[in-house]
């Protein structure tokens, strides 16, 4: 019966968390118009049967063929809002945008809460803090902040790989894994890497009936890994391949064509992108952005001006520094690792850099995952200690000034 009530009063926590933190995230957006809800209008191509815009939100990040405009960004966020655009149109759900962004970035919170229960963080307190690392010390802030067809597309990743996550460590269905998994692909498709460490991370392996005639090899393999559950994991994530692969001819006649190196840029990333989509001459760049940048000096408030192009990760979202403490002799701890850090090399790799953002907005594609190994860190040590507690506080501190540079970069 405890148990039972402890896990609805977790509940009831969480979705006050959700409740405030979207407010929060809404008192701070609602003024700011990006300008590009081209999701809403994707959404609406979708239901009318096409796959281009029959608007120009803008001048940059689009294909315009004919009177036809495509966008390159990833389709299932307009998928996930066709429901939606079918009730209020296109035009009403862009004007709601900061509202939608709101929910979306207090739904991953709320996921991160879930998840940390999952791992094992009892104490309300502790998760709390965790909570707080995620959603206010992270570039959830800022993009939630920022809005627009790039940032939307951060909130839908965070929450398909949280609900990935908290799938492994709860009932490991492998056709929901892999349908999450392939959502989040569409979404942002860096986190195609983590497929593989999500089938490293399931650990019931299924019975297969196999024929005597069958090897020892063979047996042995069948009854020490999830065979069966990779495989359904694979059939699932195929559905968005296909899909993808589909997408990409109907629009531009090559199934290997997403648009992305065809899309209009500003004449510093035509450079760049000169130099390949993706090129290990890209990799200084993103390293800079995402460890070294640090905002310049000022003489009024703030006292300090980010340049727009990236700031680093030790002075956004120090907290999580905590993962560092989770134990490492638990395999699945370097699975998470490994996940985290294969999502991070194509973006690496990659020309664009994520301009204009406060912090490195690409590197929220890895920070479930470094979510939850700060998780198990908390589990490890049984609670957040005073110190991390007071580093949380200091990244807090340094993403709420990211709500005054969202007004005044």
């Amino acid at each position: 019966m405890r148990l039972t009530e402890g896990r609805h009063r977790a509940t009831w926590i969480g979705l006050a968390i959700v409740g405030v933190t979207a407010f929060v995230y809404w008192l701070g957006n609602r003024y700011y118009n990006a300008g590009r809800g081209d999701l809403f209008y994707l959404a609406d191509a979708f239901l009318h049967g096409r796959t281009w815009l029959e608007v120009r939100l803008g001048n940059w990040d689009i294909i315009a063929i004919g009177d036809r405009i495509y966008v390159p960004f990833g389709p299932f966020p307009a998928i996930a809002f066709m429901p939606l655009v079918a009730l209020v149109g296109p035009v009403a759900a862009d004007v709601f945008e900061s509202g939608i962004n709101a929910a979306l970035g207090a739904s991953a919170v709320g996921l991160c809460w879930m998840l940390m229960g999952r791992l094992g963080v009892e104490r309300v307190r502790d998760r709390l803090w965790l909570a707080a690392l995620f959603g206010f010390s992270t570039m959830n802030w800022w993009v939630t902040t920022r809005g627009g067809v790039w940032h939307t597309g951060h909130l839908f990743g965070s929450i398909l790989s949280f609900g990935c996550l908290i799938e492994i460590w709860g009932r490991q269905r492998p056709f929901l894994i892999g349908l999450m998994a392939g959502a989040a692909f569409l979404t942002r498709a860096p986190l195609a890497f983590a497929l593989p460490f999500y089938a490293l991370m399931i650990d019931r392996p299924a019975t297969i009936d196999l024929p005597r005639a069958a090897g020892g090899f063979i047996r042995d393999v069948a009854t020490r890994f999830p065979i069966r559950a990779w495989a359904t994991m694979g059939i699932a994530f195929g559905i968005s391949i296909t899909f993808f692969l589909w997408y990409n001819y109907a629009r531009f006649g090559s199934p290997f064509e997403s648009g992305y190196g065809l899309a209009s840029l500003p004449p510093f990333l035509q450079v760049q992108r000169e130099l390949g989509l993706f090129n290990l001459r890209h990799v200084p760049m993103n390293l800079d952005y995402l460890f070294l940048k640090v905002p310049g000096p000022l003489s009024r408030f703030p006292f300090f001006k980010p340049d727009g192009l990236g700031m680093s990760v030790f002075i956004t979202s120090p907290g999580l520094l905590m993962a560092l403490g989770a134990p490492w002799r638990n395999t699945r701890t370097w699975w998470l690792a490994g996940a985290a850090i294969a999502v991070l090399v194509p973006t690496l790799l990659y020309y664009g850099g994520g301009w204009i953002q406060y912090g490195y907005r690409y590197f929220l594609d890895s920070i479930p995952f470094l979510m939850a190994l700060c998780g198990l860190a908390v589990v490890r040590a049984g609670r957040v200690s005073t110190f991390w507690s007071a580093v949380i506080l200091v990244g807090v501190a340094v993403n709420a000034m990211g709500l005054y540079w969202a007004y005044n970069m």
